[in-house]
């Protein structure tokens, strides 16, 4: 068996439909099992919904709710049996009238609670799976669909629900792998429930760690991500337009490279896969026929010494200094604290005696933070800040590194380095506006010649 996940704009229209069943019903023999992410821009939509009614603008809020409700009609009619249109009309009615009646709660209580928001944004992938699973039939693929919330059970965290991975597993081995041998079962990523049945959601982009959870859980061969791009790049496209595709990279590096902004991966994707050494391939729905990129657990040889450039926009940097604490210990756990408490991670860390240096790409408690510290230390902040992250296994065994990526930064004013506890990254900390320049300038330098890993 292997896990296929669809990404929204694998599935946003008629047309993306009818190409997921093509790409899915070309594996038939491999048994896949499906989990889809809301069409479209669904969720994001759905939550500006909830924000317009729990806001009481009421009948914007209604109103964008039935531009969505045609929507979904306009793209599912085509894409299905016409036998089972009324079937797929049905449930769309039955889900947009749920979601008028939520929609009107929101509007009387006046509050949009984590909960809620669980509640409003699960309908996209809802309705996605049970549409999806529809439309796999006009292609003669027997189907099976699974609503995710009965075999993903979560802890009581809205919005950033962590899975109980015992009951999880359990409920997917006795629920989906049976029904996967015999047909093609479809689930909506995102979604899941508490042990108290109340829905809950994985946070956003959590649709590829439903996937890996899937894959874990049903003993899977491989998992597939399915999205618009033709695998992981050897720099962010919106950034850097010319990079090469990365045809093999390690749980390892795949991890860093999420971290610090590969969006064609989340973060909390290669965990279950790790876990149970499931290889996770990043494909793309528009060109089925690419290659993508195979992550694996073990480390791919290349003679390039860095994989990929990643980047983090929109990046804070804070720092604080006192010298007050030379010779003194505790200083970086009483800094810790503070953020702790303010529940904001940090992602780079430089420090000296006396003086720290951290990046935040989250500022809503900023303000607060920097109250709090200033009470044992001088703190400023510098705003519009970028993170460039260097990733490859052979950073560190390759001397020389550093010197070779400051020297191709063509002038630009390096804020931070850090290297990476992992050894696997280089670090570093650059205004937004130098951005651009300094990825395509290091990848001139380290991409001049793509290596077998890494294909021109």
């Amino acid at each position: 068996m292997i896990v296929m996940k669809f990404g929204g704009t694998s599935v946003e229209s008629a047309a993306a439909l009818e190409r997921v069943a093509s790409i899915v019903k070309a594996r038939l023999d491999r048994r896949p099992a499906v989990v889809v992410s809301a069409m479209g821009k669904t969720t994001n939509k759905l939550l500006s919904i909830a924000a317009d009614a729990a806001a009481g603008r009421r009948s914007a809020a209604l109103a964008q709710l039935e531009d969505l409700r045609s929507f979904h009609l306009r793209e599912a009619e085509p894409a299905v049996l016409e036998q089972d249109r009324p079937a797929v009309r049905g449930i769309i009615e039955e889900h947009f009238q749920e979601l008028g009646e939520l929609v009107k709660g929101l509007g009387l209580v006046g509050e949009l609670s984590p909960r809620s928001v669980d509640a409003i944004s699960s309908y996209g992938e809802r309705l996605s799976s049970a549409i999806v699973a529809l439309a796999f039939r006009r292609q003669g693929i027997p189907t099976a669909h699974v609503d995710s919330r009965n075999v993903i059970i979560t802890d009581g965290h809205h919005t950033q629900a962590a899975p109980l991975l015992s009951r999880t597993y359990a409920l997917l081995a006795d629920v989906v792998a049976p029904l996967a041998r015999e047909k093609v079962v479809v689930m909506g990523g995102f979604i899941g429930s508490t042990e108290r049945g109340v829905t809950s959601t994985l946070g956003r982009g959590g649709s590829d760690y439903s996937a890996a959870l899937v894959g874990a859980g049903i003993g899977a061969k491989e998992i597939q991500i399915w999205t618009d791009v033709d695998g992981m790049l050897s720099a962010d496209p919106t950034v850097f337009p010319g990079g090469h595709r990365v045809e093999a990279i390690s749980f390892a590096e795949a991890a860093e490279l999420a971290y610090f902004g590969a969006k064609v991966l989340h973060p909390a994707t290669v965990l279950p896969a790790v876990e149970k050494n499931i290889p996770v391939l990043i494909l793309n729905s528009k060109r089925p026929e690419a290659a993508g990129t195979r992550i694996t657990a073990e480390t791919t040889s290349c003679a390039n010494v860095i994989k990929s450039i990643a980047c983090k926009h929109r990046i804070t940097v804070v720092n604080i200094h006192s010298t007050r604490m030379l010779m003194a210990h505790g200083f970086l756990k009483r800094i810790f604290e503070v953020f702790d408490r303010h529940q904001t991670p940090v992602d780079v860390v430089s420090t000296s005696e006396v003086s720290v240096s951290m990046t935040i790409d989250n500022t809503a408690r900023l303000a607060v933070i920097c109250r709090e510290l200033r009470e044992f230390a001088e703190v400023d902040t510098e705003e519009n800040q970028a993170i460039v992250c260097l990733v490859g296994e052979n950073i560190r065994h390759t001397p020389g590194v550093a010197a070779r990526a400051f020297g191709a930064t063509g002038g630009a004013n390096i804020r931070m380095i850090s290297q990476g506890a992992s050894r696997l990254n280089l670090t570093f900390v650059v205004a937004e506006q130098d951005l651009p320049k300094v990825v395509g300038a290091l990848h001139d330098e380290f991409f001049g010649e793509p290596a077998p890993a890494v294909s021109g």
